[in-house]
């Protein structure tokens, strides 16, 4: 047995009292994969399955546009400003018991949204949701990582984790409109109980107890810098939708966010116990896995928003055919995010897989960019659909792995907690900044229909070549690490060594693997 195999099969072990055997870790990693999938993909779908349903929330509580926009926006700024103080209580409270009470409180909250009387109480509830998000998914992604560490098994796992968090926001778009139409909007909410409750029951059952939390105390000052900078951004970003880039409102709150991060950056950098290791992004190849994340979920936040759009109002589809008609975009994401980095990321290395990803993403938008009212959907939509969810299913995958791989035991919920803000202020960025060039675009053209679909074709074309601008600078930071996943793992992991999984909060460090 090689020393590779040897180091791979110990740090895979299954707690203790489990049978032996690599059949057996692999099938108890396999249930844990399925329990995190499910609480990642409830997180995920609720950025997108309440959007569909907006209108009729709005009829039946009778609010204006400006509420409207905050029962997105609630949860977004909730769920975005706190995720590295998520991440941070994950490592410090233990990654199972912050999971366990994400859960609880997201699925409570979820429930009383369903419940609201009025838009007050559903924007409470949003909020809630933000914050409850905001923990358990840092633990989530921590749990796969400790799970596995590395190899292609890390690799197989973090296909179907990435094919889920790709394809949520298309999913939520096919449930939101399905419960919507057939059972009512305030199943958008109640279906989270469900979610929650599966993947509670499954925590409880399959994912180990936790038998210590990390060392250190929690950086307050450092948490309240690090929230209220993200916080600043995201609410800029959702202003830039909603007032404008030019209101007065919209610079204060992005300057203001520039600077509070800025601030935020000096106190880490000085801090004993920081909330945000800065040597999690110290290393370039790391960067550009956070940079191709931004990167997927701009694009990707963007297409769902605008597709659903132009399904309904260009082509005339209902809530449920315009969430059935995004289904080739789902099915290649969680298609390709299973298959392609498993058989191509240690061959081709992870520089090759994020860059062709990213690209052809762009072409996709590219692609849509030329979409015309008289288009019909299997010639204007079904290709771009597909050759989108292709890119991205290789791209997050590859990124996740990228932006994870070489943490310290310690810094796992960390650097959790970005990948999952990296998420949401790519988001956020895509929908502020393609709504804005949109509505520019739209205003030039006729009203109506047809100049609303203009100005999408305009944002299309500007966040095409976003993303082909951001391959390129995704590939000089990753550098030429294409020989194998296992030689990117060395290259990336500069000071800590692998995590193994005696416990899902208590890890050890293991062997350190020479070339």
């Amino acid at each position: 047995m090689s020393l590779h195999r040897e180091h791979e099969d110990r740090v895979t072990a299954p707690p203790r009292g489990q049978a032996g055997g690599r059949t057996s870790r692999v099938a108890h990693g396999g249930w844990v994969l399925a329990v995190l999938g499910t609480a990642q993909l409830m997180v995920v779908l609720d950025n997108s399955i309440v959007n569909i349903a907006l209108p009729t929330v709005q009829r039946d509580l009778g609010f204006g546009d400006t509420a409207r926009a905050w029962v997105v926006t609630a949860y977004a700024l909730a769920f975005g400003s706190l995720l590295l103080l998520g991440g941070r209580l994950s490592d410090l409270l233990g990654r199972r018991r912050a999971l366990v009470t994400g859960l609880v409180g997201f699925a409570a909250a979820s429930g009383a949204g369903g419940l609201a009387p009025d838009i007050v109480v559903l924007l409470a509830a949003r909020a809630l949701q933000g914050v409850f998000a905001a923990l358990l998914a840092p633990a989530a992604l921590s749990l796969l990582t400790d799970t596995f560490p590395e190899g292609r098994e890390r690799v197989r796992a973090f296909g179907v984790f990435s094919a889920l968090s790709g394809s949520g926001a298309a999913v939520g778009l096919l449930v939101g409109g399905a419960l919507t139409q057939l059972v009512g909007w305030r199943w958008c909410l109640f279906v989270n109980v469900v979610f929650a409750a599966v993947a509670l029951a499954g925590t409880v059952a399959v994912v180990p107890r936790a038998t210590e939390h990390s060392p250190g105390r929690l950086d307050v000052r450092g948490a309240v810098l690090g929230s209220l900078g993200i916080l600043a951004v995201v609410a800029g970003l959702s202003s830039v939708e909603t007032a404008g880039a030019s209101a007065p409102a919209t610079g204060v709150l992005l300057l203001t966010g520039v600077a509070v991060l800025g601030l935020f950056v000096r106190v880490e950098n000085r801090a004993s116990h920081p909330i945000l290791p800065l040597r999690v992004v110290a290393d370039r190849a790391r960067g550009a896995g956070f940079l191709a994340v931004a990167l997927v979920s701009l694009g990707m936040f963007t297409l769902s928003l605008f597709v659903a759009y132009i399904l309904q109002q260009t082509f005339g589809l209902s809530p449920l055919l315009a969430g059935v008609a995004t289904l080739p975009l789902t099915v290649s994401i969680v298609t390709t995010a299973n298959v392609v980095p498993a058989i191509l990321l240690h061959r081709l290395g992870a520089r090759t897989l994020l860059v062709a990803g990213l690209l052809a993403d762009a072409g996709a938008l590219g692609w849509l960019s030329r979409l015309d009212a008289g288009e019909s959907y299997a010639a204007g939509v079904l290709g771009p659909l597909v050759l989108f969810g292709l890119g991205m299913g290789t791209a997050i995958s590859t990124s996740l792995n990228l932006a994870t791989t070489g943490v310290g035991p310690t810094d796992a919920g960390s650097a959790s907690g970005l990948v999952n803000a990296a998420q949401q202020v790519g988001g956020s960025l895509g929908i502020a900044l393609f709504s804005s060039v949109a509505a520019t675009a739209s205003s030039a053209q006729a009203s109506g229909v047809g100049g609303d679909l203009h100005g999408f074709t305009i944002a299309f074309l500007v966040g095409g070549a976003m993303l082909a601008l951001g391959a390129g600078l995704v590939a000089l930071l990753v550098g030429d690490h294409r020989h194998s996943y296992t030689q990117l793992d060395h290259v990336t992991r500069p000071h800590h060594s692998p995590l193994t999984t005696e416990g899902a909060d208590h890890v050890q460090p293991a062997r350190h693997r020479h070339p």
